[in-house]
């Protein structure tokens, strides 16, 4: 078998650690394994390698939105993770929350915007963030305070066109759906925004498992996950990131997103949430793979 790993995504370091620690996983449950990391000549080293299955550990655009899902169909090799058009919806941020309110799901209001728009004036009243449409682990996000006097000063990185969103104050939390059920609650606690720092630096974050929240809230997340995963079509493993603002009860808890292949170091939150139901890193990994299929 394979692992993909890498890519030329804003998430590459983020991918190779994942693809790392998967293979050395997988090894240990018994696989033969050799690592690709996933360039041009992807479809050429797939030919030469010709992998049984491919444990797919690409984070961001190109392995995450439906390209590197619809390559590995095209030469019909089984892969991990969620197929072709559930990667797409979830990698595109409007979309995703489009179909998320269509079926009563909780999200906050965004729109999208050119980023001449965005750095001309406020186009909504502050706060709100602004962010890529179809990047993922807080890659170029602006909080925009409510006493911020100007539009924000984006990165010459960041794209012509931009999502805007209506800010949502409260605790940061996260529900793993593995298969047809969601595992558990994570309350991810962080000295101030839970950026790309927070996320994978030594000590950016804490992790509190499962989380101390009222039951309702508790299991809303996890009925939100479940039906997340659902209504896009996902397959194996996702994750839904919520935000809960404590003052408003139920009400105030809504998704932010759901990352159709989330990080997988053993530390990550998926792995660290499968752990908590006594699934070993080397057991989700492989679970994963006995899950892979060539469709959906």
């Amino acid at each position: 078998m394979a692992v993909l790993m890498g890519g030329p995504s804003a998430e590459r370091e983020v991918s190779l650690s994942s693809g790392r620690e998967c293979a050395a996983a997988l090894r240990g449950e018994g696989y033969q394994v050799i690592e690709l990391d996933a360039g041009p000549d992807l479809c050429a080293q797939l030919e030469a390698a010709a992998p049984d299955v491919v444990f797919n550990a690409l984070h961001g655009r190109w392995g995450e939105d439906g390209c590197v899902q619809g390559l590995l169909e095209w030469m019909r090799i089984p892969y991990t993770h969620s197929g072709v058009l559930a990667s797409a919806l979830a990698m595109d941020k409007q979309r995703s929350k489009s179909l998320f309110r269509s079926v009563g799901l909780p999200v906050v209001a965004s729109e999208i915007f050119a980023r001449s728009e965005v750095e001309a004036s406020h186009v909504m009243a502050p706060p709100y963030v602004v962010k890529p449409n179809n990047e993922g682990s807080s890659v170029g996000i602006y909080l925009v305070h409510e006493a911020a006097n100007a539009p924000p000063k984006l990165s010459d990185d960041m794209p012509d066109q931009v999502m805007v969103e209506t800010y949502a104050p409260g605790r940061e939390l996260t529900a793993t759906v593995m298969g047809d059920k969601a595992l558990t609650v994570t309350d991810i606690l962080t000295d101030g925004w839970y950026d790309y720092d927070a996320k994978y630096q030594p000590g950016g974050s804490r992790h509190v498992l499962p989380a101390d929240l009222p039951q309702e809230i508790f299991d809303l997340c996890l009925e939100y996950a479940k039906r997340a995963h659902d209504a896009l079509g996902c397959r194996g493993v996702s994750r839904t990131d919520f935000r809960w603002d404590e003052s408003r009860g139920a009400e105030g808890l809504i998704i932010l997103e759901t990352n159709t292949q989330p990080g997988m170091t053993p530390t990550s939150l998926a792995p660290e949430q499968a752990e908590h139901f006594g699934i070993t890193f080397g057991q989700l990994c492989a679970w994963m793979v006995e899950d892979a299929s060539c469709g959906r």
